[in-house]
Order: C-alpha cells, then structure tokens, then sequence
C-alpha cells in the first residue's frame, strides 16, 4: 500500500521555487549586461570618406572668397540741369574718351539766360566807356580851370611886384598898390583850390569807374557761368574709358526729358580693374591692409594687394577690395566672377591637418582618429587653433604622423568609433 509522504511534497515545491528564483536573477543578469552592451560600431565605407595626416612644420595661413572684377576708375556722369535729349551720338559698350560727346540735351530757359546775360553785359560795357569819356571831359575842364586860375594868380604877382616897385618912386598911390596885392592872393588862393579840386578828381574818378568795372566784371562772370551751363547740355565722357550705362533702367531715347541731378550715364576705364572679394564674416577678422592676394580669373593668376575692407558685414559677409599689380590674363573685363586667396600670415613650426569640414578655427571638435590597424576610428578630442584655407593649426588632441577623417561624419554623431571598410 502507498504511505503518504508529505516532507517530500514540500521538498519538491522549495525546489520549485528555488529553481524560478535562481532563472529570474540569471535573466535579470543577462538583461543588465546586454543594456551596458554598447552599440555595434557601424561600417563606413574607406572610399567614401576624405583623410589627412598630422604633420609639422610651416603653415601659411589664408582665406578665400569669391566675387567679381570691378575697374578702379569709374565715372557717374549726371545732368547738371534739366533738358530734353536731342542727340544721342555714343552707345553702349563704345569706347570714348574725356572729350567724347556722349549725348546732346537742350533747354530753352537756359539759352534765353544766356541771350539775356551777353546783352546785359553789353550793356554795362557800354556804361562804362560812356563813363570813361563823361569822366575824361570833365577831367580836362578841371585842368583847364586850375591852368587858368594858375596864369590869372602869376599875372596879379607880377602886377603887384611892378605897382610895389613903382610905389617906392612915389609913381603909384599907395591904395592901388594894396589893391594889387589883395588880387594877387585872393588869385594865388584860388589857384591852390583849383589844384586841390584837380588832385581830388582823380581819386573820385578812380572810384566811379572802380564801380562800373566791378558791375562789368561781376556780369561777365554771370555770362560766363550761363554759357557753362549752357555747354553741360552737351553731356561729356570726362574720363578715358568704356560708355557702360546710359540711363538709369531702360536706354535713353531722343525725345526723353531728364531732371536735374538725374543719372545719364556712367564711364569706367576696362584697363585699371581691381577684384571686390567677398570674405565670410568669421575669417576676416584677420584681414587687414596691405596684406598679400592673388586672384584666379579661371584663364589666369593675377597678385594684388588688399587696399580697402568694408567696415560692415552683407549677408554674412565682409567686402575686401584687392588692387591688382600683375598683368591681367586675357578675358579679364568688368563683372568677371573670380576666386581670391589673402595671405594672412606665415607660422614657421606648427602641428596641422588638413581642415575639417566641421573644423573652426579656435574651437574644439570631435574628430575619428584612425587606429594603428587602419581598420576602426575612434572619436578623439581635438583643440584646434588657428585656421587656413586648406590647413588648421593642432594644439591637442593629436600627434605627430596620425590620421583623421576630414568628411563630414555628422551621420555617426552617436557612435564613437566607426568600422572601416
């Protein structure tokens, strides 16, 4: 017969229980060790990716940026005073020089003013001869009153003298010989004043026609500026060069009315280009005068030297305006796109890489540093310095003789090594 055994019973349920415990710690085990686990490191592709070597010695730093050939010497030419154009005589693209007529205006007010100024100042030219001869006249009225007065007042002296000797005989009574002598003062008096009126004439003549010259003068010079006006109507070239523009948007016509001020036509000199470079605002800081450029045309190099940095930014950017000083490749005209590279400075003995597409200058990045293998990159620290177009100075991070993928790798930014295939 069975005999009930309930000790084994309770036996086979702590082993139960014991067993369910023991396989949830194993589990929870195996799942905290597979959460630590990192991620497999991904596979990239060798031929996919750009690499540079640490190296050492002389770095040149430089920027670059693109822009255009703009000449040195541009002319904008505006009207002087409104007209209507008659003539057109020069098109666009047409070279001219400082003499060239480049158009012809015309305007009515301006040739009456002109009209009007030359018979005004006919006018007071005539005055002035008329003056001339009034005041001639009577200067010799003057003269001949003061000769008279001078010959009555020698003869009443004479007259005097004779009676004065003619009274000591007795001959001439002494009323007559006072009478003689009163005349020939109140004569000789008269003489002086006479002299004074003469010697006084000239100073005041002098001043009437000082007046009437000054009035001839001051037109003149009104007739004068009315035909400069008058010839501005003419519109000139004023510089040697290439007619670029004329008008504002569309070409002027003949028959188009232009105010004054208004813009007609703008001249430049082809041969004196200078390149307008633009620079991206974070690397021109380091820009200043004088300093070192070369500029690509795509048909040539030319060498220039910085003149000018705009004091502003434009949409992100800094203007540099570099003037030429090599000959210019053939092609090179106005508006021509170009490339430019600023030579910055030369640091003799420095620790660089090629620059990262990540890399700025002064800043820390995390760049994949090939392992010894050359089959896995690691993600290394790397405090970069200062920067070049092409180069960028190390200051930690890296040795001597290492290698480090350059491309782009923000599609690995959670991985911190990647496999190379």
């Amino acid at each position: 017969m069975d005999i009930a055994r309930p000790d084994q019973k309770r036996k086979r349920r702590r082993r139960q229980i014991a067993f369910a415990f023991g396989a949830v710690l194993v589990l929870g085990f195996i799942t905290i060790r597979l959460a630590q686990l990192k991620p497999a490191a991904p596979s990239v592709d060798r031929e996919t990716l750009y690499f540079g070597k640490v190296d050492r010695g002389p770095m040149v730093r430089q920027v670059r940026g693109n822009g255009t050939l703009v000449p040195e010497q541009i002319r904008s030419i505006t009207a002087r005073h409104p007209g209507r154009v008659e003539e057109i005589l020069v098109k666009v693209g047409a070279a001219v020089t400082s003499e060239t007529i480049l158009l012809k205006l015309s305007n009515p007010e301006l040739e009456q003013a002109v009209f009007d100024a030359e018979w005004t100042l006919k006018g007071a030219e005539a005055e002035l001869i008329n003056l001339k001869v009034s005041l001639d006249s009577q200067r010799l009225n003057l003269q001949a009153s003061a000769a008279s007065a001078e010959a009555n007042a020698s003869k009443a002296t004479m007259d005097a003298e004779v009676n004065q000797a003619l009274a000591k005989d007795g001959l001439v009574p002494q009323l007559t010989l006072k009478q003689s002598l009163a005349t020939a003062g109140q004569l000789e008096n008269l003489s002086r004043i006479e002299a004074r009126r003469l010697a006084i004439s000239a100073e005041a003549f002098g001043a009437q026609l000082a007046v009437q010259e000054a009035r001839v003068q001051q037109l003149r010079a009104q007739l004068d500026l009315r035909r400069s006006q008058l010839a501005s109507l003419e519109v000139r070239a004023g510089i040697d060069g290439v007619l670029q523009r004329l008008g504002t948007g569309e070409l002027l016509q003949v028959g188009d009315q232009v105010g004054a001020g208004s813009f007609i036509a703008r001249v430049a000199n082809p041969k004196r280009l200078m390149a307008e470079i633009k620079i991206p605002e974070t690397q021109a800081r380091d820009v200043e005068l004088g300093q070192s450029a070369e500029i690509d045309t795509r048909n040539g190099k030319v060498s220039g030297t910085v003149v000018r940095i705009d004091p502003a930014a434009t949409q992100g950017t800094v203007t540099v305006d570099v003037r030429l000083s090599g000959a210019l490749p053939k092609g090179a005209r106005p508006e021509l796109s170009v490339d430019g590279i600023i030579e910055l400075e030369r640091l003799e003995d420095v620790l660089f890489v090629g620059r990262p597409v990540i890399g700025q200058s002064e800043s820390t990045v995390g760049l994949f540093r090939v392992t010894e293998n050359g089959r896995e990159a690691v993600r290394t620290p790397v405090k970069l310095g200062r920067s070049s177009v092409s180069f960028i100075e190390v200051i930690n991070g890296l040795t001597l003789g290492q290698e480090v993928i350059l491309s782009d790798m923000s599609t690995w930014d959670g991985y911190d090594r990647v496999r190379l295939n």
